[in-house]
């Protein structure tokens, strides 16, 4: 700061000689006023030329500090001025930039461009905007935004160009390989086989592709933007509740299998997948479904596969696969489904996998055992009840119909209802309104009926005890659940699930059941049927301190029966020669039960199979 000081009297020494201050003659004349004067103004002068310096270099600093290239050329494109930012884009220090011409970092395609876009400027004196290709002297290729206008004097002529340019090579790279990775997405989201749907949170769909276009019919171009409710007016909506359990939960549900019901496609089957769409930032966008046609494959797998489970449903005899195929058939529809069965064949399983099989099954699924309630209890316990309607009814109650609006109630044990009861359930199922208990008002609600009994309500019709048109609106399709003893070839399977759940329960690791007591449970009745099973591995595997539950680990009743089997086991010797005639008779004896047939016939069940495939018996034709 030392050098910038300006020393008054050297000024003075330096500009003004001492015969200034003498006359024509030589006299010394009191000039001081007029000196001083002299002296203040080229001080000033050059107080003032020093402070633009010290602006103007402040301002380069600021210019240079800019991250985008500033510089100034004049009408024949030379550079007069560029800041450090356009020195480096140049690939030249500052110095070396001042007079080089826009033509040497440009060839003649880009050349053209810059100069048609300045020659604009020129004309219409508005700044124009525009990108071209450069290259630095260094070589490096560069892809530069550009905004120049005219610059002008100060009697507003052009006397040249001002330009603010930014190198952009790098997003220019992104943004095209963005371009690409979109048209690869695109290409893959058009191709595939599965249909996608995107929606945001408000159900508005934001894309479809051409296998959605196929599956559901609705139209790629028409419905980006609509409510998907609006859209998919050909199907029974069943994917609706997936993508709101999804909207509402953020979490996926994968390949949950629906109806269609479409109106072009009746017996369409397809497996949906929905997931939570979020950006980079995990921010949540919407859901986006997967759906997948499946018609044919499930069409080939109820042909050729065998199914040993459906839901909670286990077994793998052809009765059981009856069950499977009549419950997929029945899932979608609502109509009245009736139950009959003995007890504990699992009633209630069936009407659950009817229940989580069909659209309705995340809606409520409630269950009300008719037998263990009064009809007073009941009526008020279906239909609910208002404040004050008897005594002891000090507020207002929901009734099961009211909470299973949208879902699915079971009526277990529908033989045991009172007339009364069965007429409001009649008039509910003719017109799906009932009454509250003491109110006068009807309610509506959408519940589908599935009841259950294992009476025989064709003889209670007989005797006038059920009522003959509610018995035919609950039967409109009847599930008639066989006996365990009918199914023996299921026992294994059933074993080996009981030994999963029960494993986990109580925290052990039993492997399975010894052949003495697979043995006992082949040759058992089973009146209880499946539930009897059940609670029969339950009290094996609170009892059995090893790996295999033998036959002590047995109720007491199921251990008698081994004692009297082997009884007659030792007495009858094992049987070699087996006749066709005998095998068949045994065959239709044990209902057509392979394994309850080679227990009759004194052999194995492989024996058995032997002998079927000597004597070319087809159990199928018989």
């Amino acid at each position: 700061m030392e050098k910038n000081t300006l020393n008054e009297s050297s000024f003075t020494t330096t500009i003004l000689p001492e015969r200034d201050n003498c006359d024509s003659n030589n006299n010394l004349v009191d000039n001081s006023y007029l000196n001083t004067n002299h002296i203040t103004t080229v001080t000033n002068l050059i107080l003032t030329n020093l402070l633009l310096s010290r602006i103007i270099d402040n301002y380069e600093k600021i210019l240079d500090e800019i991250e985008d290239s500033l510089m100034e050329t004049d009408l024949n494109g030379n550079v007069t001025y560029v800041n450090r930012k356009a020195a480096e884009l140049l690939g030249v220090p500052k110095e070396k930039a001042i007079g080089l011409n826009y033509r040497y970092w440009t060839d003649e395609v880009n050349k053209k461009i810059v100069f048609e876009n300045y020659h604009r400027a020129y004309l219409t004196g508005a700044p124009c905007r525009f990108i071209y290709e450069a290259k630095s002297l260094k070589g490096n290729k560069l892809i530069i935004e550009d905004v120049g206008s005219p610059r002008r004097d100060e009697k507003g002529i052009i006397v040249g160009f001002r330009s603010t340019a930014r190198d952009i090579t790098a997003r220019v790279n992104i943004e095209n390989e963005m371009i690409k990775q979109k048209i690869r997405l695109e290409t893959i989201f058009s191709s595939v086989n599965e249909g996608i749907i995107t929606v945001d949170p408000s159900f508005t769909i934001m894309d479809v592709n051409k296998a959605a276009e196929n599956i559901c019919g609705i139209s790629i171009t028409n419905e980006r933007g609509k409510n998907i409710n609006e859209c998919l007016s050909m199907c029974s909506k069943s994917c609706i509740e997936v993508i709101n359990e999804t909207l509402y939960n953020k979490l996926p549900i994968k390949d949950y299998l629906i109806e269609c019901n479409h109106k072009y496609k009746k017996y369409q089957l397809v497996s949906i997948t929905c997931a939570p769409l979020k950006d980079e930032m995990k921010n949540f966008l919407g859901a986006a479904l997967v759906i997948r046609d499946v018609t044919k494959i499930k069409v080939i797998e109820r042909e050729l596969k065998q199914r040993n489970r459906y839901h909670n449903i286990v077994g793998k005899s052809r009765e059981m696969q009856y069950i499977y195929n009549i419950i997929e058939d029945l899932a979608n529809y609502d109509t009245t489904v009736l139950i009959t069965g003995e007890s504990g064949t699992g009633k209630e399983l069936v009407a659950k996998a009817l229940h989580y099989s069909s659209y309705r099954a995340f809606k409520p699924f409630i269950a009300v055992n008719c037998a263990a309630l009064s009809e007073n209890l009941l009526e008020s316990e279906l239909f609910g009840h208002i404040k004050g309607a008897f005594t002891g009814a000090i507020k207002e109650k929901t009734g099961r119909f009211e909470l299973a609006d949208g879902g699915t109630l079971l009526l277990d044990e529908i033989g045991d209802i009172s007339p009364s009861i069965q007429l409001k359930l009649l008039r509910f199922l003719q017109e799906k309104t009932f009454e509250k208990v003491g109110d006068s008002e009807p309610k509506k609600v959408d519940v589908r009926i599935i009841a259950c009994t294992n009476k025989n309500l064709k003889e209670k019709v007989k005797k006038g005890e059920f009522r003959e048109d509610l018995y035919y609106r609950l039967k409109v399709v009847e599930i008639a659940l066989p006996p365990l003893r009918s199914r023996m070839e299921d026992i294994p399977l059933l074993v080996d699930y009981f030994c999963r759940i029960f494993n986990e329960r109580y925290r052990k690791k039993i492997e399975g059941i010894s052949q003495e007591v697979l043995r006992i449970f082949m040759n058992h009745s089973w009146p209880g049927n499946v539930r009897e099973l059940e609670h029969v591995m339950e009290h094996a595997f609170i009892l059995s301190h090893g790996h295999v539950i033998t036959i002590n680990d047995l109720p007491v009743e199921l251990r008698e029966i081994s004692q009297d089997s082997q009884q007659k086991m030792a007495e009858r010797k094992l049987r070699k020669d087996v006749d066709v005639k005998e095998i068949i008779e045994m065959l239709k004896s044990a209902k057509w039960n392979k394994t309850k047939a080679a227990c009759l016939l004194g052999i194995s069940r492989w024996a058995l199979y032997r002998r079927l495939k000597r004597f070319n018996i087809n159990v199928e034709e018989l």
